[in-house]
């Protein structure tokens, strides 16, 4: 590989890591990473606690046994066993993580844009009512003049500058 291409793998590489996308992108995942671990203790200490109420707090020990004898647990079992208690768990923990970027980070942001967005265009609306009040204001102004140099003059001003 020659220099001028090693440098132009180096400017591609490096203009594809300041994209706005890929700094994003790498937010996300840590902040994910984060909510992960949160969310894994609430799962851990409410839901399991809750459920527990009801059965064992351990959402994995939920099973069908599908075809017998189902017997043991961990590498001991025997038969098939359908582990749906796994499959509750992992959903419930979607569901939580899923509710708490909503509500915590989604929801908010999206309102705050929205604030951005209606306070731009009322600055916009404002903008725009000044300079056309602004407009008519000078078209009076040069009209009057206008008809104050035809009466001066003794003549009629022109058809639509009265």
């Amino acid at each position: 590989m020659s220099d001028q291409e090693k440098t132009s793998l180096w400017q591609g590489f490096k203009a594809f890591l300041m994209r706005g996308n890929v700094v994003d992108l790498a937010v996300a995942v840590v902040i994910g990473a984060a909510f992960t671990n949160i969310v894994n203790s609430v799962v851990e200490g409410i839901i399991n606690p809750l459920v527990g109420a009801f059965g064992t707090q351990n959402l994995d020990s939920y099973t069908s046994c599908l075809k017998g004898p189902c017997e043991g647990t961990g590498d001991a079992a025997t038969g098939v066993r359908i582990l749906w208690g796994s499959v509750l768990g992992a959903t419930l923990q979607f569901v939580i993580t899923a509710a708490v970027v909503y509500f915590l980070m989604v929801l908010p942001m999206a309102k705050y844009l929205a604030r951005l967005e209606a306070r731009r265009k009322a600055k916009e609306g404002a903008h725009e009512v000044v300079q056309v009040t602004e407009l008519e204001v000078l078209k009076d102004i040069r009209d009057a003049l206008l008809a104050q140099r035809a009466e001066n003059e003794g003549t009629t001003p022109p058809p639509g500058q009265r």
